[in-house]
């Protein structure tokens, strides 16, 4: 049953499969939620399938009522990101579908200011957005375009690993949370003493994760990460706002120097329903916005990403606008994703 349910998810090219007890088994295509079939999933046959797709270490968390997050490969070496959890009593699997190659940033139709961050020698460049926009997979195809070009150490610290990466021009290591090291945390402060040039962080959960890897890029290394925040100057309210009021000046003061871009984006439906692409809010830090930030009028960064366009910058009603002139997304999708129609429209009527 489960291969069924798989293959069925990959033929359809779908993102997603969810599968709760006493339920329909559900994929999610290109944003929206199917119907695999009619039948309902009985309690008992959902949690034979957690059995077949857990190992004994995690099967042994989630009886004692723990979630669990894993990786699974199947007998066609395809790779999935699954959530095991309960809901009203019975069990419930969210699985994520991840590519079996890593897409280039060119294939994913990404600005190159993507490549050009990932070129940098130092620093933090974080890519943020809601739950299924595509963060992992901009990251892993940043990782993959320094391990193309770049003679680097990169270290990866993952809960768990999604996209399998093999050492190219740079030596690449990767880390599962839970199986190589306990938390972010505590792999992050042994990353520094393991020689790396890049260290990816799948995901800054606490203030303590946050403050380490804001040293990372202070000392020297590219940190890349993500946060489930929508646009830069939320994204950056966020970071300060995780720490006590006596450190958010340090904090404003570490961002200002380290940050060096924050790239926020969403997934749209591609015009014809078939596919979806990525939009995109980006901000790259200059001595303005590092002012900004010091200063604390993180009000004032929408204005600075208008006025840093030709640096490589973007609004997100400007990605909007170039997606259609592009044909890429209709006027009624874009219109669906501005927060503000009215100036979404006048930036299309000046193109």
């Amino acid at each position: 049953m489960l291969q069924e349910i798989l293959k069925k998810a990959q033929d359809e090219q779908c993102s997603d499969i969810h599968i709760s007890g006493n339920e329909k088994v559900l994929f999610r295509k290109d944003g929206r939620l199917l119907s695999y079939s009619d039948d309902i999933m009985s309690s008992e046959d959902t949690l034979s399938l957690v059995n077949q797709l857990i190992d004994t270490k995690h099967s042994e968390l989630y009886t004692l009522g723990g979630d669990v997050d894993a990786a699974y490969t199947d007998e066609f070496n395809n790779r999935y990101r699954l959530n095991v959890y309960r809901q009203r009593g019975v069990p419930a699997i969210a699985i994520r579908l991840l590519r079996n190659t890593i897409p280039t940033l060119k294939e994913l139709k990404m600005p190159d200011v993507l490549g050009k961050l990932a070129m940098l020698p130092r620093g933090l460049v974080l890519v943020t957005g809601p739950t299924g926009s595509g963060k992992s997979t901009t990251l892993a195809a940043m990782i993959d375009h320094i391990n193309r070009n770049r003679s680097v150490h990169i270290l990866t610290l993952e809960d768990p690993i999604e996209y399998i990466h093999t050492a190219n021009k740079g030596m690449i290591h990767q880390r599962e949370i839970h199986t190589d090291a306990n938390d972010f945390a505590s792999a992050l402060r042994s990353a520094l003493r393991e020689d790396p040039d890049v260290i990816l962080v799948g995901e800054m959960r606490d203030h303590e994760t946050i403050a380490l890897a804001l040293t990372a890029a202070e000392t020297g290394h590219l940190v890349l990460s993500t946060l489930h925040t929508t646009g830069a100057a939320n994204t950056i309210d966020r970071i300060i706002d995780v720490f006590p009021p006596h450190q958010q000046g340090q904090i404003r003061t570490q961002l200002a120097s380290s940050l060096q871009g924050v790239i926020s984006q969403d997934l749209l439906p591609l015009e014809g329903g078939l596919g979806r692409i990525a939009a995109h809010e980006i901000l790259l830090m200059t001595d303005a916005v590092a002012n900004l930030i010091r200063e604390n009028k993180i009000v004032q960064i929408n204005s600075a990403i208008q006025t840093g366009m030709k640096l490589g910058m973007c609004t997100l009603d400007g990605s909007l606008v170039n997606l259609i002139r592009k044909n890429l997304i209709s006027l009624d999708t874009a219109m669906e994703n501005t927060s503000n129609p009215e100036a979404l429209k006048r930036l299309l009527q000046n193109f």
